[in-house]
């Protein structure tokens, strides 16, 4: 049998599961970046609160709220039937 010829293809499935391994960790790492970043851009991160509407939020925390299109709903972490409200004036203090 030729020897050679088994040694190198054995160093070939070696150097191929090391190659899967570190492309396995490049995608997690990859993936829980990814995951960090759709979370401090969401309706949080942003400084919102996700509501009912903007209106009923006024209405029991004060100041003036307008909603965040871009964060509303799911894509911005809230529940499908709320609203990302974002504060932009003060209300009158008690």
């Amino acid at each position: 049998m030729n020897k050679r010829g088994a040694e190198m293809s054995m160093s070939v499935i070696i150097v191929a599961a090391i190659a899967l391994l570190v492309l396995i960790i490049l995608a997690v790492l990859i993936l829980g970046a990814g995951r960090r970043v759709s979370e401090g851009t969401g309706c949080a991160g942003t400084g919102g609160t996700c509501y009912s509407s903007c209106a009923d939020l006024a209405e029991d925390q004060g100041g003036i709220w307008t909603p965040d299109v871009t964060n509303g709903g799911t894509k911005g972490g809230c529940r499908a039937d709320e609203q990302c409200c974002i504060k932009i004036g003060g209300g009158a203090e008690e």
